[in-house]
């Protein structure tokens, strides 16, 4: 694994940490072009009542804004999970090269858990997904977080 994927991720992760410690599932990602963070986000479903406001897609529309183009040629979004397919397709309209994430998602993972958008031969943009960078870590958070959730339950 290289360093500057950690480190990338790491980002990624305070983001995850900032969801979880305002009661939001902790998804956090940032968005990389030439080298440089432009853009971050975590969930924000719960605060702005919103089913659509994952990190992924907070993220692609500030990055979006943030270069004043529809289009993420040659920018690389780090998330700690592994993007929905709801986000997965967004990803692929935005053009964005790479996907890296730290944790699967065995239930809903739209690059390669249960389905593959990001990679579909039949969509006119494929993404180079790499996944398990940092996924002890991104994986533990969220498990803490849903331990923490049964525990109010009961």
């Amino acid at each position: 694994m290289h360093k500057i994927e950690e480190l990338y991720m790491r980002e990624a992760l305070k983001e995850a940490e900032r969801a979880f410690s305002e009661d939001e599932v902790p998804v956090g990602c940032v968005v990389v072009h030439n080298n440089r963070i432009i853009a971050r986000g975590h969930n924000q479903v719960e605060r702005l009542k919103d089913p659509t406001a994952h990190a992924e897609m907070l993220a692609l529309t500030s990055a979006a804004n943030y270069l004043n183009a529809k289009w993420l040629n040659g920018a690389t979004l780090y998330a700690t999970i592994e993007p929905c397919s709801m986000c997965a397709g967004a990803l692929v309209l935005s053009r964005i090269k790479n996907i890296v994430y730290g944790a699967d998602d065995p239930k809903t993972g739209a690059c390669g858990s249960v389905i593959n958008i990001a990679r579909s031969k039949k969509l006119n943009h494929r993404i180079s997904v790499k996944k398990g960078v940092l996924k002890q870590e991104c994986s533990s958070l969220l498990k803490e977080f849903f331990k923490k959730k049964r525990v109010k339950v009961k």
